[in-house]
């Protein structure tokens, strides 16, 4: 396993993360903690849960296993937890507000049985709160030793900078990472959202790396899928959703990552997970796995780096061909100068 640090922080983190949105809802907890066992055999020590995972208990089931673990085994893990998404049914059980992040601070503090987290990440962008609120919220919780590091997710490139530079303002702690989703299927963030974060000294964190199972090559070309997968069993899920996400761009980067995968007589899931975690800014990737076995085969990329050749091969396919105007060739052209 190799390591890195959350953004221009001085924690050290493996460049895979466990992500537990599986546990409680499509994992059981004996399933559950072997997961954990496993990742922390292979070096892996970022954990990554929200509170609204399974309606709380990924962080139970968590706590559960640093109950049951020693101490020399738990304190290697750097744990991140998320709030922001409604945990009660009345306005304020929602949202970026010092009544609401103090709440959900303190409530996944109880189910973990922990005192602290090491990395506190609001989940989404709040539009109601002020952002002042919120920074200040994160920052207390800082100097009450709660949290020891924040960041966000799912938040865009103007929203990122505009956190970051009024941390500066007022002079408190800044946020040192971001989590968006990211893969050889959504690669829009690189526009924006990638360009600020690397100019704010931020990590990423980058989630459903595989795009939802479609880069591990689970799915077929004019074959529903069907079984049990999570489109098997939920055809329109999300943003992954068979119609939505099954285009010919799509099949035209699932072959590609094929060919490299057949041609390394390894699998496309350690492809597609090598491509993202080598990309610019991303501090550890959040690995996603119902079972064991899938967690096993993702571990396998702990260690990989693609050639230089098949790097090109997979950034030429999963091409988003951006609009001349303004990430596209001519945009980009006008906001270029060289010297001489």
């Amino acid at each position: 396993m190799e390591y890195t640090t959350l953004g221009r922080s001085g924690c050290a983190v493996s460049r895979l993360c466990l992500g537990t949105m599986t546990f409680g809802a499509e994992s059981d907890e004996k399933v559950s903690h072997a997961q954990l066992d496993r990742f922390a055999e292979a070096g892996g020590t970022l954990v990554d849960t929200a509170d609204v995972y399974a309606a709380g208990e990924s962080e139970r089931i968590i706590g559960r296993w640093f109950a049951d673990r020693p101490a020399d085994l738990t304190d290697r893990i750097v744990l991140a937890t998320k709030g922001r998404f409604p945990t009660a049914g009345d306005p304020n059980g929602v949202g970026l507000s010092a009544r609401h992040l103090t709440r959900a601070l303190d409530a996944s503090l109880d189910r973990l049985g922990l005192d602290t987290v090491d990395l506190y990440q609001a989940h989404s962008w709040d539009p109601v709160t002020p952002l002042e609120e919120t920074l200040l919220t994160l920052d207390g919780f800082v100097k009450a030793g709660k949290i020891r590091y924040y960041g966000f997710s799912n938040f865009t490139g103007w929203q990122l900078t505009k956190a970051v530079h009024l941390a500066r303002e007022l002079r408190i702690a800044g946020p040192v990472t971001l989590q968006p989703q990211y893969s050889l299927l959504v690669r829009e963030i690189e526009w924006e959202i990638v360009p600020a974060a690397r100019d704010a000294g931020m990590g990423l964190l980058p989630w459903s790396p595989l795009g939802g199972g479609w880069l591990s090559g689970k799915y077929r070309r004019d074959q529903r899928p069907s079984g049990a997968t999570r489109l098997g069993e939920d055809p329109g899920r999300g943003m992954e959703a068979w119609e939505r996400r099954g285009t010919d761009r799509t099949w035209e980067v699932i072959d590609a990552v094929q060919r490299v995968a057949e041609a390394r007589g390894i699998s496309m899931a350690e492809v597609a997970l090598a491509w993202v975690t080598d990309r610019p800014a991303v501090a550890s990737t959040i690995l996603g796995a119902r079972t064991v076995e899938q967690l096993e085969t993702n571990l396998r990329a702990a260690d990989l780096h693609l050639e230089e050749a098949e790097t090109a091969a997979l950034d030429a396919a999963s091409d988003l061909h951006a609009p001349d105007y303004p990430y596209g060739p001519l945009g980009i052209d006008q906001r270029s100068r060289e010297l001489g």
